[in-house]
């Protein structure tokens, strides 16, 4: 009987011994195959950031990963999430993150649960407002679009056939981000590689990279060159371009006698959607799914094969939109959702 009993026993012991190898090997195997990746951005409700989750996830579809999509409008989501991403197994995360000067908490955050990083649309800067270089960021290429921006203002003006002598670039800048610094800088610099004379172009910084911001910027310029006739205007985003155009417009300025061009595309639709023109003339569209997918395949790529993205990548892709073909150029980058008809 004690043979037996031993038996029974020693049988019981090694089949759950095998049964728990089994599981292990069929739940781990499951484990692996469920990458997962979390991909956090500043405001869920923008079509820009739509169109970046669409495309993350087209990124997963092909490479077979799980892309968890989160909504990090402030500092305190933004850790939680970091918690809840960990919780989940992810194994890193893209982040458009709601502040800069979250970065040195983002990044021990993330470090202490061994997740890897990459910042996209913005980057992260330390408590004293320094860019981290070290953390992987794709972005815009700030002096190259700043320096199409230029040429297109340029182009424009000369189908308008103006008479450069009486023609003037309002230059509204914000130096202290080093972004909008470098996208006036390359506009400007566009400018005098046409020939367009540097000592009518004005620079004016704003106190906020907003409409009312540059509509003061814009204001106090004008009343300093009562004698300029026509104007360029050159700002980092689509708002500060149309802050300067309102100026512009409350003194007596027309759309024939203003070129406007903004960055983004995104802030210009409704200015692109009046019956009548005014001096904004178009923006520089940039796109959101490139963003969206490379970044994450980029994350994809340092947490499977350990290719450790660059420090910085710069997307150089834009279309300049106007009244004639925004709503086919926003179509096209799967922002259409933004066109009210």
């Amino acid at each position: 009987m004690r043979r037996l009993t031993k038996g029974l026993i020693t049988t019981a012991i090694l089949s759950a011994a095998l049964m728990s190898s089994s599981a292990n090997a069929f739940w781990g195997s499951k484990k692996d195959s469920e990458l997962k990746l979390g991909y956090l951005v500043k405001q869920p409700e923008e079509a820009w950031f739509q169109t970046e989750w669409a495309f993350a996830d087209k990124a997963g579809e092909k490479y077979h990963f799980k892309v968890l999509k989160m909504a990090a409008p402030d500092g305190e989501k933004t850790l939680n999430d970091i918690d809840t991403l960990a919780a989940s197994g992810a194994k890193g995360f893209v982040i458009c993150t709601p502040d800069p000067k979250l970065g040195p908490a983002i990044m021990a955050k993330a470090k202490s649960y061994g997740l890897k990083v990459v910042t996209v649309d913005d980057q992260f800067l330390t408590a004293k407002g320094k860019p981290m270089s070290n953390v992987p960021l794709i972005m815009m290429a700030a002096s190259e679009i700043g320096y199409r921006q230029g040429q297109d203002l340029y182009k424009e003006m000369q189908k308008r056939k103006w008479d450069v002598k009486t023609t003037a670039v309002m230059a509204i800048t914000a130096d202290e981000l080093d972004t909008a610094r470098r996208r006036v800088d390359g506009s400007i610099k566009a400018l005098k590689a046409e020939g367009f004379p540097a000592s009518q172009i004005y620079r004016v910084p704003t106190k906020s990279n907003d409409i009312p911001g540059a509509f003061n910027a814009g204001n106090s310029m004008l009343v300093q060159h009562p004698n300029v006739k026509q104007w360029l205007i050159v700002g980092m985003n689509d708002n500060t371009v149309l802050g300067g155009v309102r100026a512009t417009e409350g003194q007596g300025f027309n759309a024939q006698n203003v070129i406007g061009i903004g960055i983004n595309g995104v802030g210009a639709i409704n200015e692109l959607s009046k019956s009548e023109p005014t001096g904004f003339y178009g923006s520089l569209l940039p796109s959101p799914d490139i963003h969206g997918f490379k970044s994450i395949e980029m994350l994809y790529k340092w947490v499977k094969d350990g290719i450790r993205p660059p420090n910085m990548t710069q997307v150089k892709d834009v279309v300049l939109i106007t009244r004639s073909n925004f709503r086919e150029e926003l179509k096209k980058k799967g922002l259409g959702g933004l066109l009210k008809n």
